[in-house]
């Protein structure tokens, strides 16, 4: 191997007995190529071993600071002796750094010492202080207090002058109504001259007062603006700086393809998604290992990212498992860098359902009760059209309701429901809001579950950089309730009866694999756990009352693992 190139590290291992690959790894979707396998060990090796730097990954009880866990990946590459390599990387900066030893750097470090970016962020959070201070000012407090005062009195004043000047009025019509008949006309014509200058008297004196006020008003504001005007202007500039500064930011990220071909990042997601680029586009290993291997004239042969370490507390991420690149930082950016490789082809373009069967369980006038099969969609998906209700579409062309009323996740097996007419549909569909279906899913899990029953509550969101894997948020999550009970334990996997009473995207899946679920992933789950033959994971049983007869029935098929 040659050792011209740095950060190249060749194989500790023979690897002349291992096959090449005639195809790039598609990235989004893989099991990992032995080759892939062998260069992640070894750097799983280096990270247990080495000395470099100083990270508290979560793997050890003694340490104090907060664990986090870092994705890494490795490219096997083919230099231009034809000799096998790989190159290592980690997503973003680890130990407060971009640079290391073992690690191709980045696209861009903007963390180097004098850096623009460290200059500006220096300049950004010298103006967040100023706005810190001034906002925390005891003389902001001071005058918004005096503001408030100043329009508490001059709002009392003016409402006391107003009631005395009613009073005023009604006393003047008393009058007028009293001495219309006792003076004369002469008399009566001077005393309406005194009331109707009393009057205007009134008039004045509150013109005079509201003057007043509001230039008390008005003064009170004027030393409040004084700091306001401040803060706003601190504010504008820092809006503007950090835009520039991001604008900056993005046109250091210029990304390499196998034909050469260069594209800036934003270029890249305006023409993939017309959208900015997200934060931290371009920091995940995938797109760094491929552009050191473009700049150093390196074969890409196959690739694959592993986690190393504890699981972050949102997302599924498990220590040494590996994964896909990411697709809302990622795949806009890889899909340009791979142009100019043979990369092997994306599954979600092929049907899964491809030669498989439609097990129909029951049916009369109202209803359709099917057995869907694992890798089997409910509805036609973006790519591929073939699916339970496609099929029940074609085998009953004149039915013109709606057909689906819930769904099962494509990799889940099971009973699935069909309505034959609206108000069947309806009817059915009333009963899962109303949360009076009793459904139940049984799952093999890969890991031993203690407590034979309980509830987990944990509230799920889409992962906005990775759809459509969910994530666990308090903030923004919706709630995501499942019931379980434990059935055996098979070795060192769990059998258990899942009872969900609520119905999120993936909420089986994520309350299994999750640390603060189960901690044990269903056997097979591709995205949070390991990919085996198909996702264990069969909607056995479901229990509901029928839309025309009333009657509860129940539908009951054991599980196929």
């Amino acid at each position: 191997m040659s050792t011209e190139i740095p950060y190249l590290h060749p194989f500790h291992n023979d690897v002349s007995e291992l096959n090449i690959p005639d195809k790039f790894t598609y990235p989004f979707c893989y099991d990992p190529h032995p080759l892939s396998i062998l260069a992640a060990q070894q750097v799983q090796d280096y990270l247990t071993t080495q000395n470099d730097f100083k990270h508290n990954f979560g793997l050890l009880n003694n340490q104090d600071a907060d664990p986090i866990g870092k994705m890494f990946g490795v490219l096997v590459v083919r230099d231009k002796h034809d000799n096998l390599g790989f190159l290592a990387a980690v997503s973003g900066k680890m130990a407060g750094t971009n640079q290391h030893r073992y690690f191709v750097p980045p696209i861009f470090d903007m963390l180097s010492p004098g850096s623009f970016f460290l200059k500006e962020e220096e300049e950004i959070n010298r103006i967040n202080r100023e706005i810190d201070t001034l906002q925390q000012s005891e003389e902001l407090s001071i005058k918004q207090n005096n503001l408030t005062n100043v329009r508490l009195v001059e709002e009392q004043l003016l409402a006391d002058l107003r009631q005395l000047h009613k009073k005023n009025k009604i006393q003047r019509k008393n009058i007028r109504e009293t001495q219309k008949n006792i003076l004369s006309a002469e008399e009566y014509r001077v005393l309406e001259e005194d009331l109707i200058k009393q009057s205007y008297r009134d008039q004045h004196e509150y013109a005079v007062q509201k003057d007043s006020s509001q230039n008390h008003i008005k003064n009170a504001e004027e030393q409040l603006n004084q700091i306001i005007d401040q803060i706003v202007l601190l504010k504008n500039e820092r809006k503007n700086r950090s835009s520039n500064l991001q604008n900056q930011l993005f046109d250091q990220y210029q990304f390499l393809n196998a034909e050469k071909s260069i594209k800036s990042v934003l270029d890249i997601f305006e023409e993939s998604k017309q959208i900015l680029p997200p934060a931290g586009a371009g920091e995940c290993a995938a797109p760094k290992l491929l552009q050191y291997a473009f700049k150093n004239e390196l074969e890409p042969v196959c690739m694959s990212e592993f986690w190393w370490g504890s699981s972050p507390n949102q997302e599924v991420r498990n220590h040494l498992h590996y994964y896909p690149a990411c697709r809302g930082k990622c795949e806009p950016i890889l899909n340009h860098m791979l142009i100019g490789l043979e990369v092997d082809p994306n599954p979600l373009l092929e049907n899964p359902a491809l030669n498989k069967q439609l097990e129909i369980l029951f049916e009369d006038d109202y209803i359709i009760v099917v057995n869907k099969p694992a890798e089997f969609l409910s509805v036609p998906g973006i790519h591929v059209q073939d699916s339970v209700q496609s099929r029940i579409q074609t085998m009953y062309p004149h039915i013109d309701s709606p057909l689906i009323i819930h769904r099962l996740d494509m990799s889940t097996s099971g009973i699935l429901i069909l309505a034959k007419t609206k108000d069947a549909h309806q009817f059915i569909q009333e009963q899962f809001i109303n949360h009076s279906i009793i459904k139940r899913y049984t799952a093999l899990l890969d890991g031993i579950v203690n407590n034979l029953e309980g509830i987990i509550d944990l509230p799920l969101r889409v992962d906005l950089d990775d759809r459509p894997r969910q994530v666990v948020c308090y903030e923004y999550g919706k709630p995501a309730k499942t019931k379980y009970k434990v059935i055996h334990i098979e070795g060192n996997k769990t059998r258990i009866h899942f009872f969900p009473l609520t119905g999120r995207t993936h909420q089986l899946r994520v309350h299994s694999a999750h640390y603060s679920g189960l901690n044990a992933a269903i056997v097979g789950d591709d995205l949070y756990g390991t990919k085996k033959d198909r996702l264990h994971l069969h909607a056995g049983y479901i229990k509901f009352m029928h839309p025309a007869t009333k009657q509860i029935i129940s539908f009951e098929i054991d599980d196929p693992f």
